[in-house]
């Protein structure tokens, strides 16, 4: 995701160098796009993932090549995915049906993160500023998607927990890839990726049980809240963990 932070192997990763100059905005092919991911990726080949991560990253490389064709910025796509983030709790607040829809902007963004990506590599426009600028996108719209969890009715505390934690974990890896973790293997079961799936589920799921019975909105919305920190926990505990054997 996004323009090109050290990480998980969907996209989020960091900028080690620049793309190189591509033959054509939009032009690469699958292979050509995976070659120039990879080199972006510690050596890490998408063509080589499972069937659900290269399933994504051919999904964005696909939406990529008809807007680098037209010129659009890796930033405009990076723009409309903060955006989508920023009016999930507006949307969320409607009502319980506005929560079912708040989904459908989580899953806008989460395309939007992934996309402006493949926008940057296709064009040549790969940038140590796009990265700072996209990982200040992504921790904001999480927050967005906090927000809208409180406004279906989750707890603030347990919600100010899973905002907490995921931040620890994105400043724990930034913190530990500048002293020389490199390793991109060291994925965890906290990872943006994670977080994604669990507002883009847990909003609709919240949603759905609202308009089913109205009081239980706010404990969907807490069991979701609930299971978003347990993983964060994990997730920070097997980063630490990575960190302290490539750093050892």
């Amino acid at each position: 995701m996004a323009r090109l932070r050290r990480g998980g192997p969907t996209g989020g990763s960091a900028l080690t160098g620049t793309a190189g100059t591509p033959p054509g905005p939009g032009v690469a092919g699958w292979d050509q796009y995976a070659h120039r991911w990879a080199r972006l990726h510690g050596g890490f080949d998408p063509r080589r993932a499972g069937p659900v991560v290269q399933g994504w990253l051919r999904l964005a490389h696909a939406v990529a090549r008809p807007l680098a064709r037209a010129g659009v910025s890796p930033g405009a796509v990076t723009a409309v995915g903060l955006l989508a983030c920023l009016a999930t709790p507006a949307v969320a607040a409607v009502g319980p049906g506005g929560a079912v829809a708040a989904g459908g902007l989580v899953l806008l963004a989460a395309v939007a993160d992934s996309v402006d990506g493949a926008v940057a590599v296709l064009t040549g426009r790969v940038t140590r500023l796009g990265a700072v600028y996209d990982s200040v996108a992504d921790r904001l719209g999480e927050l967005a998607w906090v927000a809208a969890f409180w406004v279906v009715g989750g707890p603030p505390g347990l919600l100010l927990g899973c905002a907490a934690l995921s931040w620890l974990h994105e400043y724990v890896r930034a913190r530990a890839t500048a002293v020389g973790m490199t390793r991109i293997g060291a994925v965890t079961v906290g990872e943006r990726p994670t977080r994604v799936c669990v507002a883009l589920l847990g909003l609709p799921l919240a949603g759905a049980t609202g308009l089913l019975v109205p009081e239980l909105a706010a404990g969907t919305a807490t069991v979701v809240a609930a299971v978003w920190l347990l993983l964060a926990v994990f997730g920070l505990s097997q980063l630490l963990a990575a960190a302290r054997t490539a750093l050892r």
